[in-house]
C-alpha cells in the first residue's frame, strides 16, 4: 500500500513541470503584433507590417513599400481547468487563476534609397505561459502534498510561469524585381519557474520513504539562439509565394539553485529547446483593395529536446513531454475599406501535438487548442501613423487520458485538461 501511494504522489508531481514549460518551451506564438494576429498569423507571403514580416519571413520585408516602425502590446487571458479522478481515492475539478499575461512586440524595417538591401530589427514575445492553481481537498492532482508513508497526496497549491523573448536582426536582399532572400540570426532568452521541478530526480533526504521533487525557482535567464532564413516571390499577376526555415533554438541547460527536503543546497536542471519550424505561404493581391493569405507550417516537436522523450526515467525524473510533430494552417483576409481604414479576419487550425496517452504528462498545457478565430482593424490617424486593434479567441478544447505511474497507468484513473483563451492586441505603426 505504501508503494502504491508513493507512486501516486510521484506521478502527480509530474504535473508542475509540464504546466510551466509547455507553451513557452515549445511552439512559437501564432502571430506577432495586431496586424499579423488579425489575419491568423498568415505572414510568410503577405508582408502587411514590419512585425509580421520579420516574424514569419525575413525575405518578405522587401515587400514593405516604406520604412516603418511598429510596436504592439497584447494581453492573453486563458481559461484553464484540470479535473482528475482515481477510483476509490478522490475526484474533483479545479480552475486556474493565471490572470492576464502581457506580450510585447517590436519591429523596425529601414529601406535605404536606391538600395536592394533592406535591414530590420525585431523583438518578439515568442512564447509564454502562466498557471495559478489553488490546493484542493477533492481533486487528486491538487490534494495537499503528503510526506507520510501510506498517506495520499498531490501537488497542493501550484504556480508556474515561463517566458521566451527573441531578438531578431534581419537583412533581406532583392535579388531580382520579383525574388528576395532574407536571413535573421535569432537570440532567444528564456525564463522558467516550476515548483516542484520534475525533470530532475526527487530526493528523500528526510528519510520519510516518500521522495519529493525539489523547487525549480532559483534560476537566471537562459540564453540560446539559431537562425531564420527565407525566400519571397512577388508575382506580376498578384500571386505572392514564400518559404522559410526556422532552425531549432538551441538553449543553455535550464539550471536551478534549489534545496532538498531538509533545506540543504541542491542543483536541478533539464534540457529544453524550441523546435524547428518550416513555413510555406501564398498570398493573392490581384484584386484591388484585397489581400488573401494562407500559410502551412510544420512544427518538429518529435525531434526537439524536452519533447521527443516521454514517461519516467529510472530515477523517477520525467524524460519529456512526448509530443508529436504537427501541421498548422493559417488563413487571413484584409480588405481596404478606405484610405483610412483596413479590416481583417483570420482563422488558424493547429493539430494537437499531445496523444491521449500523454495527457497526464501535459496537464494544463496551453497547446491543446486547435481552432483560433481572429479579427482586427487598422485606422490611419495622419499621413504617417496607423493604430491597430485585434482580437483572438481560442475555442475550447480538451485532452484526456489516464494517470500514469512508473509501473504503468493506474486502473480507473483519469485526467482531463481543458483550455480556451482570449487575446486582445493594440499597436502603432509609423511609416516614413
Amino acid at each position: 500500500m505504501m508503494n502504491h501511494f508513493r507512486s501516486i504522489f510521484t506521478v502527480l508531481a509530474v504535473l508542475t513541470a509540464v504546466q510551466s514549460t509547455s507553451l513557452a518551451q515549445g511552439l512559437f506564438i501564432t502571430a506577432a503584433g495586431p496586424v499579423n494576429r488579425s489575419v491568423g498569423g498568415a505572414g510568410t507571403a503577405a508582408p502587411l507590417d514590419a512585425m509580421g514580416a520579420m516574424f514569419w519571413n525575413p525575405a518578405s520585408i522587401t515587400g514593405l513599400k516604406q520604412s516603418e516602425l511598429s510596436v504592439g502590446l497584447a494581453g492573453v487571458l486563458p481559461n484553464i481547468n484540470t479535473s482528475s479522478s482515481i477510483s476509490g481515492l478522490a475526484s474533483g475539478s479545479t480552475s486556474a487563476d493565471p490572470g492576464v499575461t502581457p506580450l510585447v512586440n517590436f519591429g523596425w524595417v529601414h529601406r535605404p534609397e536606391d538600395s536592394d538591401l533592406i535591414l530590420g530589427v525585431g523583438v518578439f514575445s515568442a512564447g509564454g505561459f502562466r498557471t495559478n492553481f489553488p490546493a484542493s481537498l477533492s481533486n487528486p492532482v491538487f490534494l495537499p502534498q503528503s510526506n507520510a508513508a501510506g498517506t495520499p497526496g498531490g501537488l497542493g497549491q501550484l504556480f508556474t510561469q515561463a517566458t521566451f523573448i527573441q531578438f531578431v536582426p534581419t537583412a533581406a536582399l532583392q535579388v531580382t524585381d520579383r525574388i528576395s532572400v532574407g536571413l535573421s540570426p535569432t537570440v532567444t532568452i528564456g525564463d522558467i519557474s516550476a515548483s516542484p521541478f520534475v525533470f530532475d530526480a526527487p530526493d528523500d533526504a528526510d528519510g520519510s520513504g516518500i521522495p519529493r521533487y525539489a523547487p525549480g525557482v532559483g534560476s537566471r535567464s537562459q540564453w540560446g539562439g539559431g537562425f531564420h532564413a527565407g525566400i519571397y516571390y512577388e508575382g506580376e499577376n498578384g500571386l505572392n509565394l514564400g518559404f522559410t526555415f526556422k532552425s531549432p533554438q538551441w538553449l543553455e541547460s535550464f539550471s536551478f539553485n534549489s534545496t532538498d527536503e531538509l533545506g540543504r543546497p541542491r542543483t536541478v536542471s533539464a534540457e529544453l529547446d524550441l523546435p524547428m519550424v518550416l513555413s510555406w505561404g501564398a498570398a493573392w493581391t490581384g484584386w484591388d483593395q484585397w489581400v488573401i493569405a494562407t500559410d502551412i507550417r510544420y512544427h518538429d516537436y518529435s525531434n526537439t529536446d524536452g519533447f521527443r522523450d516521454s514517461g519516467f526515467r529510472s530515477d523517477f525524473a520525467v524524460a519529456g513531454l512526448g509530443w508529436e510533430s504537427v501541421v498548422t494552417v493559417a488563413t487571413g483576409i484584409q480588405y481596404e475599406a478606405s484610405e483610412d481604414l483596413k479590416l481583417r479576419i483570420g482563422y488558424t487550425y493547429n493539430e494537437n501535438p499531445i496523444p491521449d496517452q500523454q495527457a497526464f504528462f501535459n496537464v494544463g498545457t496551453a497547446l491543446i487548442y486547435e481552432h483560433e478565430l481572429h479579427a482586427g482593424a487598422s485606422v490611419r490617424i495622419n499621413d504617417h501613423a496607423w493604430v491597430h486593434f485585434a482580437y483572438t479567441y481560442y475555442l475550447e478544447n480538451d485532452v484526456s487520458g489516464p494517470i500514469v505511474t512508473p509501473a504503468g497507468a493506474i486502473p480507473g484513473s483519469n485526467v482531463t485538461n481543458t483550455l480556451s483563451a482570449h487575446i486582445a492586441d493594440v499597436g502603432l505603426t509609423i511609416r516614413y
